[in-house]
């Protein structure tokens, strides 16, 4: 743009208010959607996960947003600004509904949301109208809640308790900030993740990494010189990190939430489609049974077509016959990391199984979790700021559907060579536990890359 500016010379007409927020902004939602091609063009090969969430702005404006979710990403749909209706079952199904027409019945394999009540109650609506469309709880939201479930017993409790009280001591003034800094080489122990307990398990992993530079930082000279090492705090946090009951805890803490931290990462990275990390079924009853009834669902009343998947096609996939029989094939599912695409396996060897290749490679292109759609509430926040909180809803959805959909393309880009932590957040709105007590910050602390600004310590809510 700047190039052009500078062939064209002096008395160049800048763009009006009126071309840069209407003409311009709908010839980029234009270019947008045909940008967005081939994501469509994918949803009608092997199906589409449709999203949804609801949040509130900073004007306490109620809105939901729905996204679609395919192999190729999360695409940005639209969003819909609740005014005097809430976010009742009858509301979310009416604006699910609008959804699945856009996007094409016959392309949608599932609805994912949390598993609210009201959502729940939207669920059964939609299997009234739509009974081929699942409707499926969000693994990350199920995992959040188990996760903190395991925190909130009395043995883990307290240890989290003993661990933010020190954190907190530590941030709460400049010279035990400045310490803690010098003596771990500048790196932050309190770690923001994406939810509370997110940023609970980064900290705790942190802590352990850093246990040799805190106990070292709490017996040297310049701490007992410091003026606050007389008061009740800081003797309490001294006790913490001298304690090695609290370190075993900590580890102990560390040890129970991994397993299910593992399964986390991997149902919220979206470096692949999340239902593909379990495509063998051999001599587990569960899963068949699961076929048969996902069967019946997907095609009511062809009895025939049915018994043909499950009588004829089934057992040759089971019994590893025709190409499921080759050493290529048998090899190529072993391991089920990253870079293995359980749905093209399907497309490779199951051309003798053609139905129930089409069953898998739909269901094996699914995601099980709806964080995409909530992490687009940070683009949200991003347009709509403190000094644009004035834009309508649909100025700000089409701000939102340029910004999220470009950045939904670039970070596919990089997602196929870049490892991310996808529990660490960008902000610490998620760790004020950490670092403030009672929601007031104790001592102003200097923001860093680890904490993000004081915008982003600022509440946010999400139903």
């Amino acid at each position: 743009m700047l190039e052009a500016v500078g062939q064209f010379g002096r008395g160049a007409p800048p763009p009006t208010r009126y071309e840069m927020g209407e003409t311009y902004l709908k010839k980029q939602v234009e270019r947008t959607i045909n940008l967005l091609t081939p994501y469509k063009d994918e949803y009608k090969s092997n199906g589409c996960s449709i999203m949804t969430d609801a949040w509130s702005d900073r004007k306490k404006r109620s809105i939901m947003n729905l996204c679609v979710n395919s192999k190729m990403g999360t695409v940005f749909l639209s969003s819909k600004e609740s005014l005097d209706e809430a976010h009742t079952s009858e509301h979310i199904h009416e604006y699910v509904e609008s959804c699945i027409k856009e996007v094409g019945p016959e392309n949608v394999v599932q609805i994912v949301a949390d598993n609210a009540s009201n959502n729940m109650r939207a669920a059964k609506l939609l299997k009234e109208k739509r009974p081929t469309i699942f409707w499926t709880s969000c693994a990350t939201h199920t995992l959040n809640l188990m996760l903190e479930g395991i925190g909130g017993l009395p043995r883990y409790k307290k240890i989290l308790n003993h661990a933010k009280t020190l954190t907190m001591f530590i941030y709460a003034h400049h010279k035990t900030l400045a310490m803690m800094r010098h003596f771990t080489k500048k790196r932050d122990i309190v770690r923001p993740g994406v939810t509370r307990f997110a940023s609970a398990f980064l900290t705790l992993q942190s802590l352990a990494d850093k246990k040799a530079q805190l106990k070292q930082m709490f017996t040297s000279d310049e701490w007992e010189s410091c003026r606050l090492s007389n008061t009740v705090k800081w003797k309490a946090a001294y006790d913490t990190v001298v304690n090695a009951t609290f370190w075993t805890g900590v580890a102990l803490c560390l040890k129970v939430f991994s397993p299910l931290v593992k399964v986390l990462r991997m149902v919220d990275a979206d470096r692949k489609p999340s239902m593909g990390f379990n495509p063998k079924i051999q001599n587990d009853i569960d899963v068949t049974d699961a076929i048969v009834d996902f069967v019946d669902t997907i095609y009511p009343g062809d009895h025939s077509l049915q018994n043909h998947i499950v009588m004829v096609e089934l057992p040759v996939y089971m019994g590893k016959q025709e190409k499921f029989s080759r050493e290529i094939a048998i090899k190529g599912c072993e391991v089920n990391n990253d870079k293995f695409d359980s749905a093209n396996w399907w497309v490779a060897y199951g051309v003798s199984t053609p139905q129930l290749r089409k069953i898998a490679t739909r269901i094996l292109s699914l995601t099980t979790s709806s964080s995409g759609c909530e992490r687009n509430w940070s683009t949200f926040e991003g347009v709509h700021t403190k000094k644009r909180n004035r834009l309508e809803t649909s100025k700000l959805n089409n701000l939102v559907f340029v910004q999220f959909n470009a950045n939904l393309m670039e970070n596919n880009k990089k997602r196929k060579t870049k490892d991310m932590e996808v529990l660490l957040a960008k902000d610490a709105s998620e760790a004020q536990d950490w670092i403030v007590e009672n929601d007031v910050l104790l001592d102003k602390v200097e923001p860093n890359e680890a904490m993000g600004d004081e915008e982003f310590l600022q509440n946010r809510r999400s139903s």
